[in-house]
């Protein structure tokens, strides 16, 4: 993630949503990997505990599109290492061996799959663990979306990038815009602003869960990432958007067709139907009910997923 791009301004959409509140966006869907994406930040920490510990196998989770599973796929690649996905179908019957978007890239890649039910990753991954051991294999577990205070530093790191352009620019960011799901991206931001002393708002707009029960899981690790900078995880600091979930995980809603569909038509910019969709349509929102200043300059921050998107085509109503 060292080549990491920087924050870029949106001119024509923020134009579209009336001028008063500028937009920018950090393409953090161009970072390195197999299709760009923010766990390439969060590999950096975990592929390297990995090779440390003398691993030679990857094993993970997520749904069966998961932009997590295809870049750590694309990292065991790069570094010569075995790679196991435990796919969870988190709606039933959205899995298909032969869908294309992430599922046929985690193939060509050479990573090995199976599918298991919602609620059945602990188990399959606990029996998937002893089965390699067992075969000789020295294998290493990343949680879903490499979701722990390590891989959540990835992101710390990240902050502490856009607060220093910021005042080297001597125009701060007024807010920071995000998606908010297995959660090590939101954590790892929080952490690394306040450690900066940086207080900028920081929304994370979930796309699975209630406000309730994400903001309980996003405190959780933010405090675990913060002893790690020796630091206080108040709370407060954690927003949470819970009006773009919809229906439920990867379900479609009219305002994520809306999103994609202004993001690039005015700027150009591809996002997917489940996170960056979902994480846009909460931008749009917030700009529309007023909760920027006049003024304001608001920050977007782009994770990945562009790859799924071919797989949802066309974009679902």
């Amino acid at each position: 993630a060292q080549r990491a791009p920087r924050g870029e301004p949106m001119p024509r959409l923020s134009k579209e949503l009336g001028g008063a509140v500028e937009l920018f966006v950090k393409r953090d869907d161009l970072l390195p990997l197999a299709g760009g994406g923010s766990k390439t930040r969060k590999l950096d920490y975990l592929v390297q505990q990995a090779l440390d510990s003398g691993a030679d196998t990857l094993v993970t989770c997520g749904a069966v599109q998961s932009n997590h599973c295809r870049l750590t796929a694309s990292a065991a690649a790069r570094e010569g290492l075995g790679c196991h996905l435990v796919l969870e179908e988190r709606v039933a019957g959205s899995y298909s061996p032969e869908a294309g978007g992430n599922n046929y890239v985690f193939g060509l890649l050479g990573a090995k799959t199976q599918v298991v039910p919602l609620g059945g990753v602990d188990a399959a991954v606990a029996a998937l663990m002893e089965e390699l051991k067992a075969a000789g294999a020295t294998p290493y577990y990343i949680p879903g979306g490499g979701s722990n205070a390590l891989g959540a530093l990835g992101y710390a790191r990240a902050a502490i990038s856009v607060v220093e352009e910021a005042r080297k620019a001597g125009r701060p960011f007024d807010a920071v815009v995000l998606c908010s799901g297995s959660g090590g991206t939101h954590a790892g931001m929080l952490t690394g602003m306040r450690a900066c002393g940086d207080q900028t708002k920081v929304y994370g707009v979930s796309v699975r869960f209630d406000a309730a029960k994400q903001k309980s899981r996003i405190e959780a690790q933010y405090k675990e990432c913060a002893k790690l900078f020796g630091n206080e995880a108040p709370e407060e600091d954690v927003v949470i958007i819970d009006s773009q979930v919809g229906p439920g995980y990867s379900l479609p809603t009219p305002e994520m067709r809306s999103a994609v569909e202004a993001f690039a038509k005015l700027e150009g910019i591809l996002l997917d139907p489940v996170y960056t969709g979902k994480g846009a349509a909460g931008l749009l929102q917030l700009v529309r009910e007023g909760a920027f200043q006049p003024g304001a300059r608001v920050l977007f921050l782009h994770t990945g997923g562009a790859p799924s998107l071919f797989h949802y085509q066309p974009v679902p109503e």
